[in-house]
């Protein structure tokens, strides 16, 4: 069974993109904030959310991303990790930098 992990999985791209996955027969590994507290209504939406694993990540630590990869070792990777908020980004520029 080929594996896929993706970042960004709780936004719309993300969600539809671990659909199509799924649909194919890959194990889907998402990767959440280690803050994260919205809930993933697109992958409820799609029933699908009990269908992948989740792992807490915090992107911006090297370690924290070896680690994932070792552990899994995907045979594709998705990051689609983003600033989604408009407000937020002005806010605090430098997270949406980084």
């Amino acid at each position: 069974m080929k594996t896929a992990i993706i970042t960004g999985i709780t936004g719309q791209d993300g969600a539809y993109l671990a659909k199509l996955l799924l649909d194919k027969g890959y194990k889907v590994v998402g990767v959440i904030r280690t803050e994260q507290t919205k809930p993933a209504i697109g992958l409820q939406f799609l029933n699908i959310f009990d269908k992948i694993e989740f792992k807490q990540v915090n992107l911006l630590e090297k370690f924290m991303v070896e680690e994932l990869i070792k552990a899994y070792q995907p045979n594709e990777f998705y990051n689609l990790a983003a600033q989604s908020s408009v407000g937020l980004s002005f806010k605090s520029p430098v997270d949406t930098f980084e």
